[in-house]
C-alpha cells in the first residue's frame, strides 16, 4: 500500500532517534526541539544585496579578482550593520590559499591511428585542464582504453580497473553510475539516486589513484544532469585549486570532457560499438576495453598564479553556551567572466549564490532583531565553492569553531526564484537525526515532505554542506520542492527546468531574471528556524547509524 510522505518521516524519525542511542537496553530520551515561530524578515535586504552582489561591477564575484575585493568589503559591511562581531579572533575572514589555472592556447584533442583519423576542437567539442601546477600540460601519443565508469569499489566487488595497468594512459569514462536509468532510488550504486561514484570528481580522483596520465568524462545530458553549455562555460575559464606542497603531483596530468557525439566518432574509428560497450559496463565483472592502435594527443599552457582568497565569518555570540555553535553557510562566489552570450561576458550569478549570500544577512538581521541564542550562531560565507567547494572545505579542515563543538548547520545555495511550493525536498533524507526537525518545520509551515525529485543530479555531493558533512556535521541541506502553490507541480517543473537550461552557470542569471521573491522568504523563514532550533536547544544530532558520516561525529562531538 502507499505510505503518505507524513508517516514516512515520521517512521525515519523514529529510526533516527533510535539510531542515537547509546549500547544498551535502554534507549536514550527522544531530543526535546524547541518551538520556534516563522520570523518576519526583511524582503528589501533579500533583494538589495542580491542586485548589488550580482551587478556588473562585481564581475561575476570570481575568487582572486577585484571583484572578490568588492565582495569581501561587502559583506563584512552588511554583516557589520546587521551586529554581528568579526567571526575570526577579531578577524572579519579567514585566509584561502588558492592557486589560478587559466588554459592558454589548448591545440585540439586529436585521435590518430584508427581506421581515421577524429578532431575534437576545445570548447566547441572537448574542455581540457590540469590539476598539476606546471607551465604546460602535454599528452602526446598516449594510449586509449574505455574503462566504463570509472569505478573502483571494493566493499561492491567493483573495480573498473581490474587487472588493468593505466599509467601513461588516456582513459574514457562514462558519467554518472551504472544503475542511473533505474526509476527507483535503489540498486547496487542506489539506482536512479547518484552516489559519490557517479560524480566527475571522484572519476578524476580514480583516474589519478590509478596512475592515468588522462581523463576524460564523455557528456550526455541525460546521465550528467546538465547540458555541454554548463561543462563548457565550468571549464574553459579560469580554474582555482587548493594549494599543495607537491603541486599536483600526484594528480592526473590532465582532465576533461568530450561530447557523446565524437566518443561514438572514435569508437567507430578504432572498431568498436559504443553503444555496445556503454550497455555492457552496467554490468558487475566489467573488463576494461583498449582501442586498440589509437593514440590521443592534445597540448595547452598553463597561466598561474597563486592567490590568496578569503572566507567570511561573523558571529553571533551565545547567550548561555558560546562555546557550542550553530552554522549557517553560502558561497558568495561564482564564475567570473565565462563563455560569451549575446556579447555578455559576465556571469552574475544571481539566482546562484547571490541570492544564498543574500540570505545570510537577511537572517543575520533577523537573528539580531530577536536576541542572541543559547548557543553561537556563525554566517559563514565562503570562496571557491564553483571550483570544488574549496573554501568550505578549508574551513572545514581549519575551522575557526571547533567542528567537535559544532553542532549542525544550514546551507544555502541558489535560493528557490521559482515561487512558493506545498512541499520540502531534502537532499540526503534519512542520514541523519535532522530529519525530526525537518518533520517539525515542514507542520509549522504546512508543507509536506517529498523525496528528492531528481536524485540522480547528485546534489548531496555539488554544495558546501558536504565539506562539513564528510568530517561529521550533521547539515541541514532542504528547499522548495516542485508543487508550486500556484501552477502546482507541471509549473513548478516548468520553471526549474528554465532556469537549468536558459541561466545556470551563464551570463542569463541576472538579477532581473528574478521576477518572484516568495518562495526565497519561504524559505528562508524555515532555515532561521531550523537553524533556532538548534541554537535553542542542547541536543547534539547525529547520522543514523550505519551512516558513511556516522563514525567522524561519534570520535568528535561531546559525551551526551
Amino acid at each position: 500500500m502507499r505510505i503518505s510522505s507524513t508517516l514516512k518521516v515520521a517512521g525515519l524519525a523514529s529510526l533516527a532517534m533510535l539510531a542515537a542511542c547509546k549500547q544498551g537496553d535502554t534507549p536514550a530520551a527522544a531530543p526535546v526541539i524547541p518551538d520556534i515561530a516563522l520570523p518576519d524578515l526583511s524582503l528589501t535586504t533579500l533583494q538589495d544585496v542580491t542586485k548589488e552582489l550580482s551587478s556588473d561591477a562585481f564581475e561575476g564575484r570570481s575568487p582572486g579578482t577585484a571583484g572578490e575585493e568588492k565582495t569581501v568589503a561587502y559583506l563584512i559591511k552588511k554583516f557589520e550593520e546587521a551586529g554581528l562581531k568579526p567571526g575570526n579572533n577579531g578577524k572579519w575572514t579567514q585566509d584561502v590559499p588558492l592557486v589560478e589555472i587559466t588554459a592558454k592556447n589548448a591545440t585540439p584533442l586529436s585521435f590518430t591511428g584508427g581506421k581515421a583519423p577524429v578532431t575534437l576542437q576545445y570548447a566547441k567539442d572537448y574542455v581540457g585542464f590540469s590539476y598539476r601546477v606546471q607551465p604546460k600540460t602535454e599528452i602526446k601519443d598516449s594510449d586509449v582504453v574505455f574503462v566504463g565508469y570509472g569505478i573502483n569499489a571494493p566493499e561492491k566487488g567493483w573495480n573498473d580497473y581490474a587487472g588493468l595497468d593505466v599509467k601513461g594512459k588516456t582513459v574514457v569514462i562514462l558519467v554518472n553510475d551504472p544503475d542511473w536509468q533505474t526509476k527507483e532510488a535503489k540498486g547496487e550504486f542506489n539506482g536512479r539516486a547518484m552516489t559519490y561514484y557517479g560524480r566527475w570528481t571522484y572519476k578524476y580522483e580514480e583516474a589519478a589513484r590509478q596512475g592515468a596520465a588522462a581523463a576524460l568524462i564523455v557528456h550526455d545530458t541525460e546521465p550528467a544532469a546538465y547540458g555541454w553549455n554548463v561543462v563548457e562555460s565550468s571549464n574553459t575559464g579560469t580554474q582555482y585549486l587548493a594549494d599543495s606542497k607537491d603541486g599536483g603531483a600526484k594528480e592526473t596530468v590532465a582532465n576533461g570532457w568530450m561530447q557523446l557525439g565524437k566518443a561514438k566518432e572514435l569508437f567507430a574509428s578504432a572498431g568498436q560499438d559504443f553503444d555496445k560497450l556503454r550497455d555492457a559496463a552496467k554490468v558487475k565483472g566489467f573488463k576494461p576495453v583498449a582501442l586498440t592502435g589509437v593514440k590521443a594527443s592534445f597540448s595547452f599552457d598553463n597561466q598561474i598564479s597563486k592567490k590568496m582568497s578569503r572566507n567570511v565569518i561573523g558571529v553571533l555570540p551565545g547567550t548561555k553556551r558560546p562555546d557550542e555553535y550553530v552554522l549557517y553557510t553560502a558561497h558568495w562566489d561564482h564564475l567570473g567572466r565565462c563563455q560569451p552570450v549575446a556579447g555578455d561576458d559576465i556571469c552574475n550569478g544571481a539566482v546562484d549564490n547571490a541570492t544564498g549570500t543574500a540570505g545570510l544577512v537577511t537572517l543575520a538581521q533577523a537573528y539580531q532583531k530577536a536576541g542572541a541564542a543559547d548557543r553561537s550562531i556563525v554566517f559563514l560565507a565562503v570562496t571557491a565553492e564553483e571550483s570544488g567547494l574549496l573554501g568550505s572545505k578549508y574551513y572545514a579542515e581549519n575551522p575557526v569553531f571547533p567542528l567537535a563543538r559544532t553542532v549542525g548547520g544550514v546551507n544555502m545555495d541558489a535560493l528557490n526564484a521559482v515561487g512558493p511550493t506545498k512541499d520540502i525536498v531534502v537532499v540526503g533524507r534519512g542520514k541523519s537525526e535532522l530529519d525530526a526537525y525537518v518533520e517539525k518545520l515542514a507542520k509549522l509551515d504546512k508543507r509536506v515532505i517529498k523525496d528528492e525529485p531528481t536524485p540522480e543530479k547528485g546534489f548531496y555531493y555539488r554544495s558546501d554542506h558536504f565539506s562539513f558533512a564528510k568530517l561529521g556535521v550533521p547539515m541541514f541541506n532542504f528547499g522548495s520542492g516542485e508543487d508550486l502553490v500556484t501552477g502546482g507541480v507541471e509549473a513548478g517543473k516548468k520553471g526549474s527546468e528554465d532556469y537549468e537550461k536558459n541561466r545556470y552557470h551563464a551570463p542569463g542569471d541576472e538579477y532581473e531574471a528574478i521576477t518572484n521573491w516568495d518562495g526565497m522568504l519561504a524559505d528562508l523563514r524555515l532555515y532561521y528556524v531550523s537553524g533556532r532550533m538548534l541554537a535553542m536547544s542542547d541536543a547534539w544530532p547525529n547520522w543514523v547509524e550505519g551512516d558513511e558520516f556516522r563514525a567522524a561525529r561519534d570520535k568528535s562531538r561531546p559525551a551526551k
